[in-house]
């Protein structure tokens, strides 16, 4: 059904409407307000996607669909249900936090940096509401070129080109069995309906989950479109340019890269659901991937000296649980894994973002130049604090029934990746409280540090609201837990219908090849 409102839509172009409108203003600071209200309206229209949303319901809602290249039947079809709905609020929360974040850092070509973060704010959007894969894909791609940019344009390290060209390569890489996966299913439609191509064609997701697939082409299909979200997860091995945009890219990029998981969304809307008997085939590989990046990068981030790289490994680490969730194919365990993607903006975003600020302030988030930093900025310290804590999953804040119903959905498919998994969050804490004490704490040695100024007014309304949501989520998980719950038992009734396709599969091939009775008995 096409609501009567186009909601989405609204979402999708009001960030680039601001973007475009940028180039009629001249001034600096006027464009900075501007593009400040872009973000703030656009944060408002998906607050508002959210409220009218029926958490009852589990399908697709407020959808939109249009032809857009009829000869190939491709579709401008957009949709919501309540395993994206929450990602949009969160991206425009951790846009508008990047341009606060900015406001002053950007010296150069400021009007292109603000139309590059807010098409970037677009296309995100799009990626979480396309229902047709094609549609999706294009949005997927169009992130590249604003990030190439930002990074290349505004890095602050050395070697900011060589980490534009290094990301960009990878998402290419990323992208082309990504776009081979689409194209095979779309085709598979076409075979299947007794069409042809390209009249036969389908992109529409909700056609495509209902469009039988041979088990033979599930397996290619599923390992496609997992290698290409592995990329941009990102998953080991594929995991090496995001340290190195990390300490590159300027703080405000780096912290929508870590906080909002592009990659891992993709692997839960699309690779699973869309080959699900291969997925429950291949779920150990799923895994053991995801035990193997949870724990060398925990292991490499304890040996690392610089906040920016140390929160990069940070991150690769949490996806690699967050993989190990999705892979237990359960409700627990799925709710926590989506519960964590949104906290990746909510905290991983926010730690970027302050190292930035430490950045601006002493030219340096290495430990050589840091200690002693609680002294001239105790305001800083008591939120880098409190989001470490989150990070870590220490009760009372988002962390905990993020991880929580992580280990226990993991607890009961695979009993000793739980041990991993818990293993990995005493790694987290080390990490991540040894730079704490090193960095924040102890004796003051370099007078830069002494005279480093605290955060400003501008900078603590920017990291207030995450903080509130760090306790309101930690504190009452089940208002976030509600909007996911239809969506994702839906999620699970269809990986539970494949498991039973499997089974009788099984049971017929013993039947009339073993020769033993399909219902196992003698």
């Amino acid at each position: 059904m096409i609501d009567s409102f186009p909601l989405l839509s609204l979402c999708l172009a009001w960030p680039l409407l601001g973007a475009l409108s940028l180039v009629f203003i001249q001034d600096s600071e006027s464009a900075k307000r501007g593009a400040l209200l872009v973000a703030a309206v656009e944060l408002v229209f998906t607050i508002a996607v959210a409220w009218v949303f029926d958490t009852a319901r589990g399908d697709f809602q407020l959808q939109e669909d249009y032809p857009w290249i009829p000869g190939l039947n491709i579709h401008y079809q957009l949709g919501v249900d309540g395993i994206s709905i929450l990602f949009l609020p969160m991206t425009a929360l951790l846009t508008l936090m990047a341009l606060l974040a900015s406001w002053n850092s950007v010296r150069h070509l400021n009007r292109f940096q603000l139309a590059l973060m807010l098409a970037l704010e677009s296309a995100t959007i799009g990626v979480f509401t396309a229902l047709d894969l094609a549609l999706f894909f294009l949005f997927w791609e169009l992130t590249l070129p604003p990030i190439f940019f930002l990074i290349g344009l505004w890095g602050i390290g050395a070697e900011r080109r060589y980490a534009a060209m290094k990301y960009t390569l990878y998402m290419l890489f990323g992208g082309v069995p990504l776009l081979f996966g689409v194209i095979l299913l779309a085709i598979n439609h076409a075979q299947f309906a007794g069409g042809t191509v390209p009249q036969g064609l389908a992109f529409s997701l909700p056609v495509l989950l209902n469009t039988p697939l041979a088990e033979s082409a599930q397996g290619l299909i599923f390992l496609l479109l997992v290698l290409g979200f592995s990329v941009k997860a990102p998953l080991l091995p594929f995991h090496t340019w995001l340290p190195t945009t990390a300490m590159e890219a300027p703080t405000f990029l780096s912290a929508l890269l870590v906080g909002l998981k592009l990659g891992v969304y993709g692997i839960i809307r699309f690779a699973i659901p869309l080959a699900p008997q291969a997925a429950l085939e291949h779920r150990w590989l799923l895994a053991i991937l995801g035990a193997v990046t949870l724990i060398y990068g925990a292991l490499i981030a304890l040996q690392q000296t610089n906040l920016r790289r140390l929160l990069a490994y940070s991150s690769i680490s949490h996806v690699g649980l967050v993989i190990v969730g999705i892979a237990a194919f359960n409700l627990q365990a799925l709710q926590g894994a989506t519960v964590q993607l949104l906290n990746f903006g909510i905290v991983a975003g926010s730690l970027m973002l302050i190292a930035g600020m430490i950045q601006q302030r002493l030219g340096s988030t290495d430990l050589v130049h840091l200690g002693g930093l609680a002294k001239p900025m105790p305001r800083m310290t008591v939120l880098f604090f409190m989001f470490a804590l989150s990070s870590i999953g220490v009760p009372g804040t988002n962390g905990f029934p993020a991880e929580l119903l992580m280990i226990l959905g993991v607890l009961q498919t695979y009993p000793a990746l739980a041990v991993v998994a818990l293993f990995g969050a005493v790694l987290g804490a080390a990490y991540l409280l040894g730079f704490v004490r090193r960095a924040f704490f102890g004796p003051v040695v370099y007078d830069s540090v002494a005279g480093a100024q605290d955060l400003r007014p501008r900078e603590l309304a920017l990291l207030a609201v995450p903080v509130l949501l760090v306790l309101m989520i930690g504190l009452y998980p089940q208002w976030l837990l509600s909007w996911q719950e239809t969506s994702l038992q839906l999620w699970c009734q269809r990986l539970n219908a494949a498991t039973q396709l499997i089974t009788d599969s099984k049971q017929t091939y013993r039947a009339t090849v073993v020769g033993v009775p399909g219902d196992g008995s003698i």
